[in-house]
């Protein structure tokens, strides 16, 4: 996780992702830096949009709130099917947030 934060450190700084950039990041986070996951990484960033990537990113989008609009009245549920309901959500959270990990190595 520490190699796409430092890719997330150097795009926010408007730096260039570069081996040598994350490296240096890296080392100054005391992280003993991979030449082979830096690889892996610069490479899959080579062709992402990453302004792109977080604007579409699952995790964010959940995150964000919703328009503030009069609530509907609730509806009582069954505690089962809301704890079934959140289950399911964080299931697809975590794929989300598994799918996006394998982009960034």
């Amino acid at each position: 996780m520490e190699y796409v934060y430092a890719a997330m450190l150097l795009h926010k700084a408007g730096k260039e992702i570069s081996e040598k950039n994350l490296t240096e990041v890296l080392t100054a986070a005391g992280v003993n830096a991979d030449p082979v996951r830096l690889k892996a990484l610069v490479a899959s960033l080579a062709e992402v949009d990453i302004d792109e990537a977080i604007k579409t990113s699952p995790a964010l989008i959940a995150a964000t709130p919703a328009p503030t609009a009069p609530a509907p009245a609730p509806e009582e549920k069954p505690a089962k099917e809301e704890k079934k309901k959140e289950e399911e959500e964080k299931e697809k959270e975590e794929a989300a947030l598994e799918g996006l990990g394998a982009l960034f190595g």
